[in-house]
């Protein structure tokens, strides 16, 4: 009985993951102003980086659509699960939600399982997930089964991240012209959280990027219980040397079970910008 799983493209996979016949990712889309991008392998994040730099608009984006989503259902699996980025987010849940409706409708019940997962995070929340998924599904657990177990794992699953400039979220009206003034100005860092329900908030703040990392690394670590059965996933916009010292900072604070390390794809670089660096555990 196969399984495959379906990511959103906000979902950062690693290259084995890519490369695993189980897993497919579905993208969302992204305009900066005219241009257009779909967020598939050929992204190019120099480029993208550069377009939002230079636009004084906040880049937007699209989620797949129902019919996108139908395709990816297609195949001989049978058990099929997807995850996408929080519904506070994106629309992609709802799509997703709205193409297993019509799917079921139009090809019946049948043996084919689908359960759609509402991250309530995003970027290498999702791939976390993910992977949970594929580890019961390795393990013989049945649908039921591992659709309960990972639902379990998510409630004690934590996001956070830290922007190195605050300029997207001036564009898209989140931080009053003066906020960004004043924390460019001081060089004031926030360090976000993804809250229970799928929201963000900041759980803090420092003058610096390297004091803000060090507090959410501090933060993340005091949140996970048993790091040694937990998988410390970090994805990082453009600052790969920022991403290997989270990474000493992280060994030093725990033994996590795996930490891996992801560039961030199209829409996880649209909400960390550019220098942006998100960790789960």
């Amino acid at each position: 009985m196969g399984y495959k799983i379906i990511v959103d493209s906000c979902g950062d996979l690693p290259e084995e993951l890519k490369r695993d016949g189980h897993f497919e990712s579905v993208p969302l889309e992204i305009f900066v102003d005219d241009y257009h991008i779909v967020d598939d392998e050929g992204f190019d994040q120099a480029e993208f980086l550069w377009r939002v730099k230079e636009s004084p608009n906040c880049p937007k984006s699209t989620c797949p659509s129902p019919e996108r989503y139908m395709e990816a259902f297609a195949g001989e699996a049978e058990h099929i699960y997807v995850v996408t980025l929080s519904s506070q987010l994106s629309g992609s849940y709802n799509s997703a939600q709205l193409g297993k409706k019509l799917y079921q409708e139009e090809k019946g019940a049948g043996d084919k399982r689908i359960h759609v997962f509402d991250s309530k995070s995003a970027s290498v929340g999702e791939t976390v997930l993910a992977m949970k998924v594929q580890e019961y599904e390795e393990a013989g657990l049945g649908f039921e089964e591992v659709v309960a177990k990972v639902e379990e794992f998510q409630k004690e699953m934590n996001t956070s991240f830290v922007l190195e400039t605050l300029e997207t979220l001036r564009k898209n009206g989140r931080l009053s012209n003066l906020k960004a003034f004043v924390a460019n100005t001081l060089n004031i860092k926030p360090v976000m959280a993804g809250t229970r329900e799928g929201t963000i908030c900041q759980i803090g703040q420092a003058r610096g990027i390297a004091r803000a990392v060090d507090k959410m690394v501090s933060d993340i670590v005091a949140k996970t219980k048993n790091p040694r059965e937990k998988i410390l996933a970090i994805a990082h916009c453009n600052c790969p040397q920022r991403a290997a010292e989270v990474v000493e900072k992280a060994k030093k604070l725990a033994d996590f079970k795996k930490i891996f390390v992801v560039e961030t794809a199209g829409i996880s670089s649209m909400y960390a910008s550019d220098g942006g660096i998100i960790v789960v555990a």
